[in-house]
């Protein structure tokens, strides 16, 4: 079973999420974005930037990060970034449609562009990944797009082309939403997400 660090900035938001939830149980550590720089990446499997992280102190350590994943890490990351600090990911914003399910006929946009892969075949489906769109990335060629936008851009992919390790980068932003109590979807989500880092087939 791999073991899953988070980056942990404390806000409301992160607390419920990742400290005080149902989900806890699947992190092996919770490192503090201020004392990241000082932390050791030795014991853990996989290193998860959530939504929301200050930007200030995660510019701080990215270089720390991407040698991480140069090491053969696993590196996730959730919601729009800040910056860009991601490996070749080319992002581009879009304004975001808070209800679209409002709308006549609605469509959320989404496509299941992953629907063999091992998170979706066993752990997720299409409307548990499907709340709005802050935006989308264009990644590298060779990576793994698991959902994308009916246009082709990226909002979840997998990137094993860009590193020795692996980046699993999303515009989706579940932890955010569940730790602020709001939008059904994200429990799902991360009740599949998580148990298919620790386990699944990446």
């Amino acid at each position: 079973m791999r073991k899953i660090a988070v980056v942990y900035g404390g806000s409301s938001q992160h607390h419920r999420t990742y400290k005080t939830s149902e989900f806890a149980k699947h992190f092996h550590q919770l490192i503090p974005i201020r004392e990241l720089a000082e932390a050791s990446f030795e014991e853990i499997d996989v290193l998860l930037i959530p939504s929301q992280t200050h930007l200030g102190l995660l510019k701080e350590n990215v270089e720390k990060i991407h040698a991480y994943a140069d090491n053969g890490g696993i590196v996730v990351t959730f919601g729009p970034q800040g910056f860009d600090w991601l490996p070749k990911h080319d992002w581009e914003f879009r304004i975001t449609n808070f209800w679209w399910w409002l709308e006549k006929d609605a469509k959320s946009g989404l496509v299941l562009a992953g629907e063999n892969h091992d998170l979706f075949k066993n752990y997720l489906t299409l409307s548990d990944a499907t709340w709005h769109q802050h935006g989308v990335y264009w990644p590298p060629e060779g990576s793994e797009v698991l959902v994308a936008t009916e246009d082709g851009g990226a909002v979840f992919y997998i990137d094993k082309v860009s590193s020795k390790g692996t980046w699993i980068n999303t515009t989706l932003d579940p932890d955010y939403h569940y730790g602020s109590y709001f939008m059904p979807a994200t429990e799902r989500f991360l009740r599949g997400f998580l148990p298919w880092l620790e386990e699944g087939k990446i």
